[in-house]
Parts: structure tokens; sequence; C-alpha cells
């Protein structure tokens, strides 16, 4: 029983208790298994906030210094994995304040907690290191974003089906689809920047759920942290995970375009199509028919996103009926983060290696074009003509149900047969069969013509920078 008094008294919060935590219970209760991927953020915090303190007057100059070259310390022994991890340490803020005293004795490293709260020092710490993290996915995006405009740019020429219902519809340049995806991820990369601006503000200096009572200067430790600015309530502060639920829903709705850019590509690569083919740094064979070429990195891809659609699910079911403030509960935030900025950030990667090795086939795209996809091109024509084009729409439709009952694709009726259809239908109607035509045609912005996907191209170069 002294043993087990021990253990509780060397807790944070141990002087309150006089009894041992239930070993289960200990293990269910700590965070230091995954949270001392904070460690660096949480001795950046304590030092600001021991800065505050000493210019507070809370603090000595040479109580500062103290901590300041303990903490320094403590991040070394993180930093080259000889940080010795003791029973009682369940959090990452309760091991770096257990081994500072251990550095700069009790004395002065008790001192450093004064006025604070591990419900400020976890807010804190998630935001520094999110914040970094979205940053390097920015770059990551950015990335993913400049191979796709790199390939559009250089491989405009190229023609290839489009699709509605997956049902072949109106000829396309390859370089439109690409951009189509670039385009979508280049949105998620707008409101990537805006979530990082919402995550950057300082919850540092609001103490378990009611301000701090040594008026410390939340300015100057927000500033010295990087941060864009404050947490302005208290209660608010230390019990909001508005930015890790935002940011789930981000990389959601990222993941969720990325798994139909990766289903696109699995259909064009698969025998049927042909279109594209794989590096094989990212495919996997078969273990019984070796002449499988499986897109498993696609695969991949488009199943992770359920995994990340699962944290922001998972999480919303567990803040929704929480009450005001900090609760426990908030620590299932952390695992969850911490797996979807992995598991958003290798999908990125993964698609950005995918796309930069693909090898495609323009002459199985242009093989796989079909004359009744220039269907419209004769209603289009007759409104030219000045033709209204619901009477325009139905002559075409005529034009295929001619083609239909001769058994011959439309760019095999004679232009006899053609004007049979309607006299309109003039001796440069053969023009509407011409692929490249039709698509030079679509020159709008938002096109498929050359000029109109070049116009797209300098968009997205403009908005990566």
């Amino acid at each position: 029983m002294a043993s087990e008094k021990k253990v509780a008294e060397n807790m944070l919060w141990g002087g309150r208790f006089t009894e041992g935590l239930d070993p289960i219970m200990e293990q269910y209760n700590a965070s230091l298994p995954y949270d001392r991927i904070f460690y660096a953020q949480d001795i950046a915090g304590s030092i600001a906030f021991a800065r505050a303190n000493y210019n507070n007057g809370i603090l000595t100059a040479e109580e500062f210094s103290a901590i300041q070259r303990g903490l320094q310390q403590v991040k070394e022994e993180w930093a080259n994995g000889t940080f010795q991890v003791k029973p009682n340490d369940e959090d990452i803020h309760t091991a770096n304040e257990r081994r500072l005293s251990e550095i700069v004795g009790k004395e002065i490293g008790g001192k450093l907690h004064t006025g604070r709260s591990r419900n400020e020092q976890i807010a804190t710490d998630m935001r520094l290191w999110l914040r970094e993290e979205l940053r390097r996915l920015e770059g990551y995006l950015k990335d993913l974003i400049k191979v796709a405009v790199a390939r559009a740019e250089r491989e405009i020429d190229v023609l290839i089906p489009g699709y509605t219902h997956l049902q072949k519809a109106q000829p396309v340049r390859w370089s439109h689809w690409l951009l189509s995806h670039a385009t979508g991820f280049a949105a998620e990369l707008d409101r990537l920047r805006e979530v990082i601006k919402r995550v950057n503000r300082s919850p540092l200096g609001c103490g378990a759920l009611a301000g701090n009572p040594f008026n410390i200067d939340r300015e100057a430790m927000a500033k010295e942290l990087g941060f864009d600015g404050l947490l302005y309530n208290s209660l608010n502060a230390v019990g909001d995970r508005d930015f890790v639920f935002e940011t789930l829903q981000w990389g959601s709705s990222f993941m969720l375009k990325i798994s139909r850019w990766a289903e696109d590509l699995i259909i064009y690569s698969s025998l049927e199509f042909g279109f594209v083919r794989l590096a094989d740094a990212y495919s996997t064979g078969s273990s019984l028919m070796p002449q499988k070429k499986n897109a498993d990195s696609l695969e991949l891809i488009r199943g992770k996103s359920g995994r990340a659609f699962g944290h922001m699910a998972g999480l919303y079911c567990t803040i929704k009926g929480l009450p005001t403030t900090y609760n426990k509960d908030l620590q299932e935030s952390v695992e969850p983060l911490l797996d979807h900025i992995k598991t958003v950030g290798d999908s990125m990667l993964i698609a950005t290696g995918v796309l930069s090795t693909l090898t495609i086939f323009p002459d199985k795209m242009r093989a796989a074009l079909a004359p009744e996809m220039l269907a419209t091109e004769f209603a289009d024509y007759l409104v030219r003509k000045g033709v209204p084009f619901r009477e325009g729409h139905h002559i075409s439709g005529r034009v295929v149900a001619l083609a239909e009952k001769e058994g011959v694709p439309m760019d095999q009726l004679s232009l006899e047969q053609l004007k049979s259809v309607d006299a309109r239908l003039g001796d440069d109607v053969l023009e509407c069969l011409d692929y490249e035509r039709a698509v030079e045609l679509k020159s709008a912005v938002g096109g498929t013509s050359k000029s109109a996907v070049r116009e797209q191209i300098e968009v997205l170069k403009g908005l990566i920078g």
C-alpha cells in the first residue's frame, strides 16, 4: 500500500489522492505512448511560459535560466533517444516536468507549472505540432498539383473519351482530365490554407479553464511560439477541438477527391481500357496468376479514404455531447489526428509518385473514341444554321438511329444518307465527324480546347505559386 500511495503522490495531481491507480486504469489513462510526439512543442511552450513568468516576477533570472537549460537538455534526450520513461510519466507534460526537476532540482522545477494547466498545454502542443504538419502537407499537395499541371502541358495533344454515367459522352483532351482533378486538389489547397490560419491561434495562458491569475502576457508567449493570434475565451480555449475536427473534415474532403482520382486510374489501367500503365514501383502481382499487374497503390488510396472518414466520424461522436471546457474524452482527439495526418500525407506522396511515373498509351485512348460521341456536333452544326437546339438535337438523334439501323458507325454514313435525314445537313456536315475539331470548338473558359486547357494551366500555376 505504501508503494501505491507513493505512485499517487508522484503524479502531478497526486496530493489529493491517498491510493494508487488500478494498473489497468493507469494504462487506460496514459497518453505518453502517443503524445510523446509533441515533446519539442511541449518544451517550446514551457520555455515561453517560464519566460513570461520571469517577466512577471514569479521566477528569478537564475531560475528561468536553469529551467531553460534544463528543458533544452530534456529536448536533446528525446531527440537522441536517451530519455528514460518512468512509470509515473502518464503524458508528455508529466514526463518533461519530472525530468526537468531531476536536472535542476524540485525547488526550481516545481515552479515551472505556476499558473499553468495541462489542459492548456495539450491544446498548445497539438496546435503547434499540427501547424507544422499541415504546412508540410501543403507542400506535398502543391507537388501533386505541379505534376498534374506539367503532364497536362506536355501531353496536351492526346485525346481521350470523356464519360458521364461511365458511358462514352464527348471527346476531351487527356490534359483536361488531368486538370479536372488538379482543380479539385487546388480547391483543397485553398481550404487547407484556411485551416492552418485557424489552427495557428494560441490557448496558452488560459489555465485549467478560468484564466491565469498572474497577469501573464499571452500576446508575448503567442509571438514567441509563432502563433498568429489568441483564443480569447479561456473556457472555450481549453475545451475546443474544432481545430482537430476541421482538420479531419479537410483531410476527409481531400481523401474523397483523391479516391475518385484513383478510381479513374484503376479503370483506365485495366486491360479493357489500357489507357495507362502504372510503374512497377506502385504495382503488385498475384501469388497465383503471373500475368497480373495490380494497381494496389491506387486501391489502397481508395481504401484509406474510408479510414480517414472514420477518424472524422469518430471524433464527431466523441465531442458532440461534452459539457463545457476540458473533459478527458478529449484525449481521444490525439490518436485519430496523428493517424489522419500520416494517412493523408502518405496518400499524397503515393499519388504524386503514381502520377509522375505513369505511362500513357495515346493510340489506345484515340482508338477508344467512337463516332457516336460526335452526335452533339450535328446539333451544334444546325444551331449555327439558325435551327433551334431542341430541333437540332432531334435531328442528330435521327442520324444516330440511322447508323444503328444500317449497322455502321456514324462516320461511315454517306453524305447522301445524312442529307436524307434533313435537307439542312449540307455538304460541309462531314466536318462534324472530326474529333480534333469537336474538341477545339469547346474554347470557352473551362473547356477542352488547347487554348482553354492552357488557360487552366496558367490559373493553376498561379494558385500553387
